[in-house]
């Protein structure tokens, strides 16, 4: 008995991630988005957006409803593996990690387990965040290609789509090409999932426990999920910037391009000042602060536990 209650129930948390990044995602994708097309939009260059509530307008009045998820299919096709490796992870290092004597688990672990998990998860993360940018920034870059008088895209009829481009990276750099800025996402996934798994946990310990268990309410994870989510993207926001332009692949005239993580966080400062790193920065607590708290919640509804009972 006591071998089947220290046993990780792999199952139904796979489930419980799987339908976390799903139900997220779907709810904050537009503000993902706006996002994006804020933090590539370059000081100097041609001024397609004036703030977070201009994009979006300016987003939905010339390419519609679905324009707000353009890129969301890759996004919710490679969420579930991201998710599930994130939260999963987190849980699994905890659990192994977790002194089986006292039942407690140090600090210094905590962060050792979201950093685990925020490493592992970079083999999903990065194609899907360098597909995500290109669908996501292609409203802004046709824009501003088209101000300087670049007819290739400016012209360009057919829309980009994440099967074209995959096979047009793969063709062109092979499976090299799906895994630019690789290095610059491992660090800011490992630096967030250090900072959020043990403030998310300790936050979601001090509130009111369900009855029947250690479990807190539906609330308190919310809420925990929101202001660990909320405190740890604002942490990270200068590496995901630079995660950002790193992956981008079409250029406007007067843009940039770097060689690296410290090219580019060299140039960054020197041509658009220290607050460049924080571009997007309000859009991305916004964008991870109720994601985390929405995923955190369906991740501990046990559905993956129910659904499991059944067979």
């Amino acid at each position: 008995m006591e071998e089947k209650s220290n046993r990780f129930p792999l199952l139904p948390k796979l489930i419980n991630g799987s339908i976390a990044g799903l139900v997220g995602v779907t709810c904050v994708f537009p503000i993902d988005l706006v996002k994006t097309r804020l933090q590539n939009q370059r000081d100097g260059a041609v001024k397609v957006y004036n703030n977070m509530f201009d994009c979006a307008v300016k987003t939905f009045r010339n390419e519609g409803f679905f324009g707000m998820y353009r890129g969301s299919g890759v996004n919710l096709l490679l969420i579930t593996p991201e998710k599930i490796i994130k939260l999963v992870g987190n849980d699994f290092f905890r659990h192994h990690l977790t002194n089986k004597q006292t039942g407690k688990l140090t600090f210094g672990r905590e962060v050792l387990a979201g950093a685990g998990a925020g490493s592992c998860q970079v083999v999903i993360t990065t194609p899907m965040e360098l597909l995500k940018i290109q669908l996501q920034d292609a409203g802004r870059s046709k824009a501003t290609l088209a101000s300087d008088g670049s007819s290739a895209i400016a012209t360009q009829t057919r829309p980009l789509t994440a099967t074209a481009l995959t096979m047009q990276l793969l063709k062109e750099k092979g499976i090299v090409g799906l895994y630019k800025g690789s290095c610059a996402t491992l660090l800011r996934d490992i630096t967030f999932s250090a900072i959020y798994f043990p403030l998310f946990a300790h936050l979601n310990a001090l509130g009111k426990r369900r009855n029947s268990g250690d479990t807190a309410v539906f609330y308190v994870t919310l809420g925990a999920g929101i202001v660990a989510g909320g405190t740890s993207s604002f942490l990270v926001t200068p590496l995901d910037v630079v995660k950002t332009r790193l992956q981008l692949i079409n250029h406007g005239k007067g843009e940039d391009r770097y060689k690296g993580i410290a090219d580019c966080f060299v140039k960054l400062f020197k041509s658009e000042g220290v607050f460049a790193f924080y571009k997007g920065g309000f859009c991305r607590v916004m964008v991870v602060a109720p994601l985390f708290g929405i995923a955190q919640v369906v991740y501990y509804l046990g559905i993956g536990e129910k659904v499991v009972s059944y067979f």
